[in-house]
């Protein structure tokens, strides 16, 4: 059946042709199985909960009938502004729109969020633009730059609130501009299409404008907000989207509601962040963790942009997900909120997931995959400018900048084909990890290290889950050893200087907090091949000195490095056997923007000199160590890296790099 829906219709109807609803949620009330909900172009200010699950055979669909036209939004309109001082005007609402949730007493916050419970959870808009929350009015008419904002000039039109005998009052300073004049918005709903129930599967939302929702923290341990996500189900399909303007993230790919685990740090104090992660993970089982019941979402072709926590999150209701062709960009650039759950892409137990042909940029990081990075795939994706700009401090609580942080988990994790453009490629405070056929631009960072803490002198271990291989239930815990890498035909340049970054600077505490920014696979000079490490394990006994053994069951696994190229300065594993070092040649990797598209320009591959590397299937790569798990395709079949960045297929002759044949300048994206 097809339900019709336009905000615009003359009278309320039926949900007929002839007599549309004037409200999404009408059809969400009533949709079945197989039907298809229509919605006509238009500004629809209401939060929509579908009621009903599809099936896999026969999914419920939200359509809208023109790209784009219609817009779900968590916001209203705020008119009749009136001088204040200098720059500022003022404007106030009832209360009593916020239907019992108000965005302008309720604080950012919540477990892992570690910049403060200074910033709420609603926003003021100007033309679809988010201004910053001043602390006080005087900060307010003051406009200045906020120091840590990636967008300085931005940061100086600024939005101030309190509370009056029942209603919001509100202060804006638009550097002159006359609010009555600008389209003004601010936040009343929490979310704008998530389901309230857990299991409201198989659904696909296409084409809608999403926008401006209340959404507050999303940590882990937690029920994560969201302004459109599954909520706890299966089989979503979110395509052809634009999801922007959410206070904290965009896409939310699910975490069951525990009110007994939820934000139990901030509530309860008394369990170590790390133990309530770990509840999570077995608790999850209790509420349907598994394959046949949550995950195996869809996400592709969407525009995500201007969030100021994520992108797309997700807390084991990702698993075996499907994220592919998203433009995702300007993520936690304004530096108002910081805290461990902040990425262009963002999930925990990322099990079988792909994250394929994205163009992610211009975010705090590009893609985070935190514990149980196992089975996921980063294949064919563009990132750069995922890096803090020198002229923005660092903010208290903000976290480091990459275009990819591995962390905490035991692999198998497969990076491939991408192109790696910004000063750290990778952050990897993790083990199990495979990178073939990449460029990489940018440093390898937390190598050995950011996985446990010492705590009044004693080591404080993180033991992290792994998984029946394809599957979600616990196979085991275990402590981050470091090493099971792997690093085949990888392009390394050192397109960046080579000085290591401040982070973070105490001169008052004699704290210098930095990172490296030296380009290469040396970072691994102190760790041992496969063939020095099985020696220790006296493999030839039949009856092993168990005790003996012990101090090798805990040392630092190998590793496995061959057929890259280094070019400009960056540096090759001491051991490294088969590869290629050019110091002589200046090297160009510069991407532009050119009728819409991206174009690589690189004259990498005139330098090659006839270098040849061997050809990486998942028989070269093994099993990574812990979950004895093949890096393969989430059916459990081989991969061989034939197919490159482009889809082109490789031949004969293989070359390291993300493309089969030499390119000088590429379109990318």
């Amino acid at each position: 059946m097809k339900i019709y829906v336009n905000v615009n219709a003359a009278l309320d109807g039926c949900g007929s042709k002839e007599a549309p609803f004037r409200r999404i949620q009408q059809a969400a009330d009533i949709a079945k199985p197989g039907d298809e909900v229509l919605v006509a172009p238009g500004i629809y200010r209401e939060y929509v909960s579908p009621v009903n699950a599809g099936t896999e055979d026969a999914r419920i669909t939200y359509t809208s009938t023109e790209p784009l036209g219609a817009v779900i939004t968590g916001a209203e309109e705020l008119k009749n502004w009136v001088p204040y001082k200098g720059n500022v005007w003022t404007a106030s609402v009832d209360n009593s729109i916020f239907a019992g949730y108000n965005p302008y007493t309720t604080y950012v916050y919540g477990d892992w969020y570690f910049a403060g419970r200074t910033k709420h959870t609603g926003v003021v808009y100007q033309n679809d633009r988010m201004l910053y929350e001043a602390a006080s009015i005087e900060e307010c008419m003051a406009g200045e730059v906020w120091k840590c904002s990636w967008e300085p000039e931005e940061s100086r039109y600024k939005w101030f609130a309190v509370q009056e005998d029942g209603r919001t009052v509100f202060y804006v300073n638009l550097l002159g501009a006359d609010p009555n004049k600008e389209r003004m918005e601010i936040n009343v709903r929490e979310q704008c299409f998530v389901p309230e129930k857990t299991g409201i599967g198989y659904i696909t939302v296409s084409g809608f404008t999403i926008t401006k929702a209340a959404t507050n923290w999303a940590p882990p341990a937690a029920y994560q907000n969201c302004m459109i996500g599954p909520h706890w189900s299966k089989g979503w399909i979110i395509e052809d989207c634009e999801i922007s303007n959410s206070k904290c993230s965009g896409i939310g790919l699910g975490k069951y509601l525990d009110p007994e685990n939820n934000h139990y740090f901030t509530y309860k104090h008394v369990k170590s962040p790390t133990q309530m992660e770990r509840d999570a993970v077995c608790r999850g089982q209790y509420h349907g963790w598994v394959k046949e019941k949550v995950g195996s979402h869809i996400i592709r072709r969407n525009n995500i942009h201007h969030c100021q926590q994520g992108g797309i999150i997700g807390r084991m209701g990702c698993v075996f997900s499907v994220i592919e062709d998203n433009h995702i960009h300007h993520i936690n650039n304004m530096m108002e909120l910081g805290g461990a759950e902040i990425a262009g892409i963002k999930l925990h137990a990322a099990i079988d997931v792909i994250m394929r042909r994205n163009h992610i940029h211009h975010c705090t990081m590009g893609i985070w995959t935190d514990w149980e990075a196992q089975g996921t795939r980063i294949t064919q994706n563009l990132l750069h400018d995922n890096q803090r700009p020198e002229f923005a401090e660092q903010l208290d609580g903000g976290m480091m900048s990459q275009d990819i942080f591995v962390e905490v988990g035991h692999g198998p994790t497969l990076i491939d084909h991408n192109l790696l453009l910004s000063d750290a490629s990778l952050r990897m405070a993790t083990e199990g990890i495979a990178m073939v056929h990449n460029l990489i631009c940018g440093s390898f960072t937390a190598v050995g290290a950011g996985c446990d803490s010492i705590v009044e002198g004693k080591l404080r271990q993180r033991y992290t889950p792994y998984h029946i291989p394809h599957r979600t239930e616990v196979m085991g815990f275990m402590t981050i050893l470091h090493g099971d890498d792997r690093f085949y035909n990888n392009i390394f340049v050192q397109k960046w200087p080579k000085q290591a970054t401040v982070v973070k600077s105490d001169s008052e505490q004699g704290v210098v907090m930095t990172e490296n920014r030296e380009v290469g696979t040396h970072v691994f000079d102190e760790y041992v091949t496969y063939e020095e490490w099985i020696k220790c394990f006296d493999m030839d006994n039949d009856t092993p000195d168990m005790k003996g053994l012990e101090p090798y069951h805990f040392r630092p696994l190998p590793v496995w490095i061959d057929g890259n190229a280094y070019f400009a300065g960056a540096a090759s594993y001491k051991k490294e056997k088969h590869n290629l070092v050019d110091t002589e040649h200046e090297i160009q990797v510069e991407l532009t923007e050119e009728n819409g598209h991206m174009v690589l320009h690189t004259n990498v591959y005139e330098f090659m000199k006839g270098f040849e590397a061997e050809l990486i299937s998942s028989d070269t790569l093994g099993k990574a160590f812990q979950p004895e798990e093949r890096f393969e395709n989430p059916d459990g079949s081989e991969i061989v890296f034939r197919a490159d960045y482009l889809g082109s297929q490789r031949a004969t002759s293989v070359i390291p790099g993300p493309f089969a044949e030499p390119v000088s300048s590429q379109i990318v994206y």
